[in-house]
C-alpha cells in the first residue's frame, strides 16, 4: 500500500536525529542531579535571616553560608574536565552526588554557624562537579546532531532554579524549618545515585591523561580569590582592600593561566586556543556578557519586589514564575531549531527579547503594575530560552570529542564567574544609587540601611528607592546590549562543524 510494504516500513531505520527513548532516560537520570545542585544555590538565600536568628550570628557571618558554597564551586569546577577524562564521567558524577548528599545531610544537623559554613563548603565541592559532568555525559550521548535539543533539556534547571528556589525555600522556611532546605536533597540524591548507577553507561577512562598541575594551581585559586573579592564588594564597594586586593590577585592568576594554557595547548587544564580558533570563542563572549547581565538582573528583580513593593520571598518567587513559563516554551523550540538549522542565529534572536523583557524595569516606580511587569517578565523568559542553551550548544559543537569535557568545564566556569561578576557589579551600582538618593541615611548600608528605617520612613522612601532600582536596571540593559555584538558575529559568520574542520582546532569561521 502506497508503494511500501509493511515489512519494508518496519525495517526502515528510525530518524537518526530523533531523541530516542534511551537518550531521554539518561537525560531524566542526570537532570535529577542538575536540578538538585542548581536549586540549592538559590533556595538557601531566603533562609539567611532565619539562620542569623537561630544561630545568634551577624548577617555578615551568615552570608558565608552562601559565599562558602560559591567559593567551593569555583575551586572545584576547573578540575572536573580532567577528572572526567581521567576517571570516567559516570564515576565522577556518582562521586559528586555522594559528596553533595553528605554535605546536605551535615548541613541539616549543623549546630552552629561555623559548622554550617564548613558543611556548605563540602556540599559545594560536590555541587561544583555535578553540572559539568552532566553536560559532558549528555553531549557524548546525544552527539553533535542532537545536541541542541539535549541542551534545551539541560537548560531547564539553569533557568528555572533561580525562580523555583525562592518559592520552595520560602515555603519550607515559613511552614517547616530551614533544615528542610537541606534535607530535601537526601531522597532526591538517593534516587539520582541509584538510577545513575543502573542507567549510565560504563566508564571509558584515559588513565594516561595527566593533570595540568600548574594550570590547576593558577586557575582554581584565581577564580576563588576573584569571586571572593566580588562577593565582598557587594557589602562595601570595590574601593575597600578586602575587595580589590583579592580581585587583583585573582585576575593576575587567571591571566597567568591563559598564558600557560596558550603555551601548553592540548595538555592544558582548559585549552584556551580552542576558544580563539573556533566558534567557541564567540559563544564564550556571548555567554559571559549574558551571564553577567542576566544573573545580575535575577538578583535585582526579586529584591525590587521585596524591598520596594513589600512582597514576601514566596510572593517574589511567584511573581518570577512568568519568566520560567516563557523559558519552558522557547527552550525546546530553540533546541529543535538548533538541531535543524544550527545554533548560530538564535542568540541574536533571543537577546533582543531579553532587552524588551527587561526594559520596563528601567522605568519602575513604587506602583508599577504587576500585570505589566509579569507580562514583560514572560517575554524575558522567551529570550532566556532562545539565548542561553543555543550559545552553550554552539560552543560544545565547535570542538572535537576529545575536548568536550574541558569545554563543558569552561562554559560552567563562565556561568559561575559571570553570575558572580553581574551580582557584584549591580549590587555595587544599586548601593551607590541608594547612597546618592538618601545620603548619610544609607551611607555604607544600601538596602540594609533602608530596612532599619521606621515604617513611616520606609513608606516615604519607596518612591526614591524605586528610582534607584530603575537606574540600576539601565546598566543591566547596557550589558545585555553588549552581548548582542558577539551574538551578531555568531549569526553572520559561516562556520564549519568540528568534523568538517578536522583536527583539534574544531570549527572555524569565514565572514561573508
Amino acid at each position: 500500500m502506497y508503494g511500501v510494504s509493511q515489512a519494508e516500513a518496519a525495517a526502515a531505520p528510525a530518524d537518526p536525529n530523533a531523541l530516542d527513548r534511551e537518550t531521554m532516560v539518561i537525560a531524566g537520570v542526570v537532570l535529577l542531579g542538575a536540578i538538585m545542585s542548581i536549586l540549592d544555590t538559590t533556595i538557601v538565600n531566603v533562609a539567611i535571616d532565619r539562620l542569623s536568628i537561630d544561630f545568634h550570628a551577624s548577617l555578615t557571618t551568615i552570608q558565608w553560608v552562601v559565599t562558602g558554597y560559591t567559593l567551593a564551586l569555583a575551586a572545584v569546577i576547573p578540575a572536573t574536565g580532567w577528572a572526567s577524562d581521567r576517571f570516567g564521567d559516570k564515576r565522577i558524577y556518582l562521586i559528586s552526588l555522594a559528596l553533595f548528599m553528605l554535605g546536605s545531610a551535615l548541613c541539616a544537623v549543623a549546630w552552629s554557624a561555623d559548622a554550617l559554613i564548613a558543611f556548605r563548603v563540602l556540599q559545594g565541592i560536590g555541587g561544583g562537579m555535578i553540572m559539568p559532568a552532566v553536560m559532558t555525559i549528555m553531549t557524548k550521548k546525544a552527539g553533535p546532531h542532537r545536541m541542541g535539543r539535549v541542551m534545551g533539556i539541560l537548560g531547564v534547571p539553569m533557568l528555572i532554579a533561580p525562580i523555583l528556589g525562592p518559592i520552595l525555600g520560602g515555603w519550607l522556611v515559613d511552614n517547616a524549618s530551614w533544615r528542610w532546605i537541606f534535607l530535601i536533597n537526601i531522597p532526591i540524591g538517593v534516587v539520582a545515585i541509584i538510577t545513575a548507577w543502573i542507567k549510565l553507561e560504563p566508564d571509558v577512562s584515559d588513565k594516561a591523561h595527566r593533570l595540568d598541575w600548574l594550570g590547576m594551581a593558577l586557575l582554581s585559586p584565581g577564580l576563588t580569590l576573584a569571586i571572593f573579592g566580588l562577593a565582598e564588594s557587594s557589602n562595601g564597594g570595590f574601593g575597600q582592600f578586602k575587595s580589590w586586593a583579592p580581585i587583583l590577585v585573582g585576575a593576575v592568576l587567571i591571566i597567568g593561566f591563559f598564558w600557560h594554557s596558550w603555551r601548553k595547548g592540548d595538555g592544558a587544564l582548559i585549552d584556551i586556543r580552542t576558544f580563539t580558533h573556533t566558534r567557541a570563542g564567540a559563544s564564550a563572549g556571548v555567554f559571559t556578557l549574558f551571564a553577567i547581565a542576566f544573573f545580575g538582573a535575577l538578583l535585582l528583580i526579586p529584591l525590587y519586589y521585596q524591598t520596594v513593593r513589600g512582597a514576601s520571598a514566596l510572593e517574589a518567587g511567584l511573581l518570577l514564575a512568568p519568566q520560567g513559563i516563557g523559558a519552558m516554551i522557547t527552550m525546546p523550540l530553540a533546541g529543535k531549531l538548533t538541531d535543524k538549522y544550527g545554533p548560530n542565529p538564535w542568540p541574536a534572536c533571543g537577546i533582543p527579547l531579553l532587552v524588551i523583557g527587561l526594559a520596563p524595569f528601567a522605568f519602575v516606580t513604587a506602583t508599577t503594575s504587576y500585570w505589566l511587569l509579569c507580562s514583560f517578565g514572560f517575554i524575558l523568559g522567551l529570550g532566556m530560552g532562545f539565548s542561553m542553551m543555543p550559545t552553550m550548544t554552539a560552543a560544545m559543537q565547535a570542538v572535537p570529542a576529545a575536548a568536550i569535557a574541558r569545554t563543558s568545564t569552561a562554559m560552567n566556569i563562565i556561568r559561575q564567574g559571570g553570575a558572580s561578576i553581574g551580582t557584584a557589579i549591580l549590587s555595587v551600582i544599586l548601593t551607590a544609587e541608594i547612597t546618592a538618593t538618601f545620603g548619610s541615611a544609607a551611607h555604607g548600608g544600601g538596602i540594609g540601611a533602608i530596612r532599619e528605617l521606621s515604617p513611616a520612613q520606609q513608606l516615604a522612601a519607596k518612591g526614591p528607592l524605586a528610582e534607584a532600582f530603575a537606574s540600576t536596571f539601565v546598566w543591566a540593559l547596557v550589558l545585555l546590549g553588549l552581548a548582542f555584538i558577539p551574538a551578531l558575529f555568531m549569526a553572520l559568520g559561516k562556520w564549519e562543524t568540528a568534523e568538517e574542520a578536522g583536527g583539534p582546532d574544531g570549527a572555524h569561521v569565514v565572514l561573508e
